[in-house]
């Protein structure tokens, strides 16, 4: 059997956490806790530590789903869960620009982590003031080539096309041998 271990990362309330309990066949682990701070009182709990889940895709293959916090005062726990990662997806969300630039600094952290595949999820693309994912690539600075997909994590087929999005970039490379 073999295992993927990709890394859901992104800012504060991008929606890592609903991202890997949409999907999860697991109940997911998750090191959730109150939120003390007003200004962070965008949502009742963050991710301190990190979310775990698991999806079998088939026979011979079962991915492992890490999230990481997304408030910097936890960053420090980045570099601890993207070791022996395959691959990384990047949550945005949509409805909040002012998290945009904190997210490409995200992105570009983790490639220097690990130069391995990633995509970007547009989260968030069902609520009204979301911004288009043509839109969000130019605020990001995003190459063309970079996969950048539009998704709402609380809906399981769009979750899952993010995944398989990443998973075919990985094995793409690793048939290429540039991996």
């Amino acid at each position: 059997m073999q295992t993927v271990k990709m890394v859901v990362t992104g800012p504060f309330s991008s929606g890592k956490t609903e991202f890997i309990q949409t999907v999860s066949e697991i109940d997911v682990v998750a090191t959730e806790r109150k939120i003390s701070s007003e200004a962070e009182r965008i949502k009742e709990t963050t991710t301190v530590a990190m979310d775990f889940g698991r999806i079998t895709v088939d026979d011979n293959l079962v991915l492992y789903l890490f999230g990481t916090p997304g408030q910097k005062r936890f960053d420090f726990m980045w570099e601890i869960l993207s070791e022996g990662m395959l691959g990384f997806i990047v949550m945005v969300d949509s409805t909040r620009p002012e998290t945009f630039r904190e997210a490409r600094s995200i992105l570009e952290t983790f490639r220097a982590y690990a130069p391995t595949p990633y995509v970007v999820a547009a989260n968030k693309q069902d609520m009204e003031d979301a911004w288009s994912v043509e839109d969000m690539r130019i605020a990001l600075r995003l190459d063309p080539k970079i996969k950048f997909l539009p998704c709402i994590a609380l809906d399981k087929e769009e979750v899952k096309k993010v995944l398989l999005e990443l998973l075919y970039s990985i094995l793409a490379e690793m048939e290429t041998g540039t991996f």
